[in-house]
């Protein structure tokens, strides 16, 4: 990237709007090399979330550079009816389908064996599924949905299938969102968790909490000795037209959208993470656009990042995903 080009780049991202509406990216995309040339023939590529949005147009992104899929939903009727729509995408890989709900431990544990003894090598874990709900609900074990559904089960699913990604040197990609910079980690000194209280729940923040959950936990995971041989990428897709902005948030997708992207500019960083070569990226970072940023833009939640609080993150949430099955 030339200087001129590199500098337009971080203007925008600083100002957020530019860098994270369809402007960004029809500027910043001019110089991508197309994702059809890379390969991904022969790479087993595990994909939750796949029957709309980001999670939907980055199957079909996959399966176009080759990938071996396999999509996992909540509902049975929607993921086939979603994987048929993937399969007319050209590709020479194989499309299964499993149902699992990944706000319900039980279950991502259940594809988890699945997964282990079909797929001893997988390549690329993409944890899209998401949940931005007004109310608060809870899982069957009680917990928080938003953070179960982001949180909680990935780290379950990543934890179980260490093995099958260290055999393939595979890599785990997250897909948080650009609405985390405004929310740092809870401040655990004074005995806040990652759970809002039920007096003051807001859908939005909560989720945002779920989010800095995911790109700190990214960190973590990219320098845990157990997952030596696994590299871990977090992204956020920008502002994309997806049914669940429409529905979750609509009020926002009214005003921004003749500036929101579509849904496969958002999910472009995705399959670029996906084939890329280790080497060029690491592990650990956090993405949009093809290019690492920040995970702070605020001096209150840098200032929370501690040491500390990144250790009682892990130990929470390892409590929460794990503790049921140790």
């Amino acid at each position: 990237m030339s200087f001129v080009a590199s500098f337009l780049d971080s203007a925008m991202d600083a100002l957020v709007v530019p860098g994270f509406s369809r402007v960004g990216y029809a500027i910043r995309s001019r110089s991508f090399e197309s994702l059809d040339r890379m390969s991904l023939v022969g790479k087993t590529v595990v994909v939750t979330g796949h029957t709309s949005g980001l999670g939907y147009a980055a199957a079909c992104q996959l399966r176009s550079m080759g990938a071996d899929l396999v999509v996992v939903g909540r509902h049975r009727a929607r993921s086939e009816e979603a994987a048929e729509r993937i399969k007319k995408t050209n590709g020479v890989g194989t499309l299964e389908v499993s149902v699992a709900d990944m706000g319900e431990l039980g279950e991502v544990r259940e594809l988890a064996t699945w997964l282990g003894a079909t797929h001893p090598r997988i390549d690329v874990v993409v944890h899209n599924a998401g949940a931005l709900l007004k109310e608060r609900t809870r899982t069957s074990a009680g917990h928080d949905t938003t953070l179960a559904v982001h949180v909680y089960g990935p780290f379950l699913l990543t934890h179980s299938l260490l093995a099958s990604l260290a055999a393939a040197n595979g890599r785990v990609i997250t897909v948080s969102s650009g609405g985390m910079y405004a929310t740092g980690l809870p401040d655990f000194d004074r005995g806040h968790g990652l759970e809002l209280p039920d007096a003051t729940y807001d859908g939005t923040r909560q989720y945002a909490v779920a989010k800095r959950a995911q790109v700190t936990l990214n960190e973590m995971w990219a320098s845990n000795a157990a997952a030596r041989g696994v590299a871990f990428h977090a992204m956020h897709p920008g502002w994309a037209d997806t049914p669940g902005v429409a529905t979750s948030i609509p009020v926002f997708r009214a005003v921004t959208r003749p500036i929101l992207r579509n849904a496969a500019q958002g999910a472009d960083t995705i399959s670029w993470l996906a084939g890329t070569e280790p080497s060029a990226i690491g592990s650990g970072g956090f993405w949009c656009d093809r290019a690492q940023r920040p995970i702070h833009r605020l001096g209150s939640t840098r200032r929370r990042d501690t040491p500390e609080a990144r250790h009682r993150l892990w130990e929470l949430v390892n409590e929460a995903a794990l503790g049921s099955f140790s």
